[in-house]
């Protein structure tokens, strides 16, 4: 059971110094950490699934962390931030610029598939397969198109900025030959460079979040149609 944000705050942070919280920011940044190489490894999900999720551990941390920073604050401390928190935070100051995603998936035996979402003039966020001509409107949960300002909101929930720039299973002392592949490029209209990531049969923590917000389902069984 994870407690609210304030019951964090009165059970842990209340009545402590600047330093005292800035110790417990330091211990809530690495639990993210290390609670995201453990949905990151390949592995993960061979175990049986400990309640509450790593998912929603990840959730929590990040409010208790917001709420650590701001008692921080109001304990007279300005709170510095390291250089992958000033790249996760010009990322999301720049999302409502993202003029284009591309993303693509696959291996050498079962083939690749594209796909673009691109935020039209019309205020629609619309996703398409490379060679098709025809866009398909991403849908929310109630089965309407998203506007921008919706898709971009999705798209800051995924934490993106935070994403390591290539995944592979290397890091974790595995070798996997073939395999699955992917590359995503980012694109923005306000002459913000594009960002650019990929993996090699290893993925960000959140990534199945991502694709849904493509409109895919399973990027396995669309690759081997």
């Amino acid at each position: 059971m994870m407690i609210s944000p304030e019951g964090y705050y009165e059970e842990y942070l209340k009545g402590k110094s600047k330093e005292q919280i800035l110790s417990t920011i330091r211990g809530l940044k690495n639990e993210i950490g290390c609670l995201k190489n453990t949905m990151e490894n390949p592995h993960y999900g061979q175990e049986p699934c400990i309640r509450p999720s790593e998912d929603t551990r990840i959730y929590w941390t990040r409010e208790y962390l917001d709420r650590a920073k701001l008692a921080y604050a109001e304990a007279g401390g300005t709170y510095t931030m390291s250089k992958s928190e000033e790249k996760a935070a010009e990322f999301d100051s720049n999302i409502t610029f993202i003029s284009k995603i591309t993303f693509s998936i696959g291996g050498f035996f079962g083939g690749y598939r594209g796909y673009v979402v691109e935020l039209s003039d019309e205020l629609r966020a619309y996703t398409k397969l490379l060679d098709d001509e025809e866009p398909l409107f991403l849908l929310d949960e109630d089965d309407e198109p998203f506007i921008i300002s919706t898709f971009a909101s999705a798209l800051a929930d995924l934490h993106i900025g935070e994403w390591r720039r290539s995944y592979s299973t290397k890091r974790f002392g595995y070798m996997v030959c073939d395999g699955t592949q992917w590359d995503l490029e980012i694109e923005f209209n306000n002459g913000h460079k594009p960002v650019k990531y990929n993996g090699d049969n290893s993925y960000p923590y959140n990534f199945d979040k991502l694709t849904m917000l493509f409109g895919i389902e399973n990027t396995e069984e669309d690759v081997d149609e």
